[in-house]
């Protein structure tokens, strides 16, 4: 496991490759980025990009999502993964903020994780990116290069990958930090290909120091 330290070097490295990591969903408002969060589920940012471009212009408000049958909103976000849950979660979700919050996105994660086909990590997005709420969302990328570098432990779940980095990381630093190890994963620690040759963390890294090995 890396020391406070090592832990630091890394951030630092990290944020230098990727000065300007940001929220890739493309949003105009609260609304707009919950349901691009639901359907990226499973799902690239690029697809729901792709797929949202035409979505936003034909629904603006929750009223919009359940005034139409629901075969209708599954054809118009076809192309995306599940999209038949999805479909019915957005609904079903609409529905909630329409009745229970005046057709607002509730600013508290705890709200917000009521909310059909929201999960912790949803959640955390939406308070961080949206309402500037400090808080780490472990998807994919974040939760694989937190256990390749040795911030976590293998066998730590997503709430403990999370808890730790929230531990380990300065808060003021943590919606930040969520995004630059997104992009880190994403571009360049990568899941099948990973760029350890020209990594300027793998002197720390576990993961690519036994890749390389045989290598070097």
């Amino acid at each position: 496991m890396l020391t406070k330290q090592q832990i630091r070097y890394c951030l630092d490295e990290i944020a230098n490759m990727f000065p300007n990591a940001h929220c890739e969903l493309v949003h105009r408002n609260p609304f707009e980025l919950l349901i691009a969060v639901v359907l990226s589920a499973q799902c690239t940012d690029a697809l729901v990009n792709k797929v949202t471009k035409q979505l936003f212009e034909k629904y603006k408000t929750p009223k919009d999502y359940v005034s139409v049958p629901l075969e209708e909103l599954q054809q118009d976000i076809r192309s995306i993964g599940l999209y038949r849950n999805k479909a019915k979660n957005i609904q079903q979700l609409c529905r909630i903020l329409i009745e229970q919050y005046n057709g607002e996105v509730p600013k508290s994660r705890d709200e917000l994780m009521k909310l059909p086909g929201v999960g912790r990590k949803t959640a955390n997005v939406v308070i961080s990116v949206a309402f500037g709420v400090p808080a780490i969302a472990v998807d994919t990328h974040v939760e694989r290069v937190s256990k390749r570098l040795g911030i976590c432990r293998w066998k730590d779940s997503v709430l403990e990958v999370e808890e730790t980095l929230m531990k380990k990381i300065p808060k003021e630093e943590w919606s930040v930090t969520h995004h630059r190890l997104i992009f880190f994963g994403r571009y360049h620690c990568k899941a099948q290909s990973p760029k350890c040759d020209v990594c300027p963390l793998l002197h720390l890294c576990r993961e690519g120091k036994k890749r390389m090995k045989g290598k070097m």
